[in-house]
């Protein structure tokens, strides 16, 4: 079971999408503004509950891997012939993040579309969470910087998200972080502001589906084993 399992996969299979860098490509001219929802950049990784397969923001029912397609994601990393390793369950989605990033990286660089971004951009914002203390004290500390607003929208499951104006996502996220994923992907560092912005909310949203804190160790646990799993796979592939 998990609480991220259907964002990461639906990011993972848009990143690994061959089509994806003609259907939603990186380094367009973006002009930064706030949105509601998903917004423009998750927006068009995601898809959103209107298409075949698109990713439902308020669906919470939490299904075991094969639920979610986790199998077709690892089968295509594993180039149909084996898992490489991947676990199941919460810890697996770091090893299906990490095959994605790894895969890119050693073809000599990430490239790729918005899914490739915004599948870059999903471990930082894990960082992000855990650094400030995980769930709860990253929710603080977002509300302590005057997004009080913001963060009530992204812990309700009747509303869209209010999302962050990606001019000041500077306040969260170190400007280098911010240069280094453009350099990887490909994306202009405005595009890299939006996609924090927006991803950052719906993590969020993801993690509380029952609008308040009552599971937050089991997200900050899933967030603890999607980093490790990354990290491991990111080491194994240098």
């Amino acid at each position: 079971m998990s609480l991220l399992g259907s964002l990461v996969s639906q990011v993972a299979r848009s990143a690994m999408d061959p089509e994806d860098a003609q259907r939603n490509p990186v380094n367009q001219r973006t002009t930064p503004r706030r949105t509601g929802g998903l917004g423009d950049v998750l927006g068009s990784v995601l898809g959103g509950g209107s298409q075949a397969g698109g990713y439902n923001p308020r669906q919470y029912d939490r299904q075991p891997d094969s639920g979610f397609g986790l199998d077709d994601i690892i089968g295509g990393l594993a180039g149909g012939n084996h898992r490489g390793g991947v676990s199941s369950g919460a810890g697996g989605l770091g090893d299906i993040l990490g095959g994605v990033l790894g895969g890119q990286r050693t073809r000599g660089g990430f490239g790729g579309g918005k899914g490739m971004l915004i599948a870059a951009l999903m471990p930082m914002v894990l960082s992000w969470i855990k650094r400030n203390g995980g769930l709860s004290g990253a929710l603080s500390k977002i509300t302590g910087m005057g997004y009080e607003k913001q963060a009530r929208s992204w812990m309700s499951n009747q509303e869209d998200n209010d999302n962050l104006d990606p001019n000041e996502v500077s306040r969260l996220f170190d400007d280098s972080e911010i240069q280094q994923v453009a350099a990887h992907t490909g994306a202009n560092e405005a595009e890299v502001r939006q996609g924090l912005a927006e991803l950052l909310p719906e993590v969020m949203n993801q993690l509380t589906p029952n609008g308040n804190l009552d599971n937050e160790r089991e997200a900050n646990a899933e967030i603890d084993q999607i980093m490790g799993q990354l990290s491991s796979r990111l080491n194994t592939l240098k």
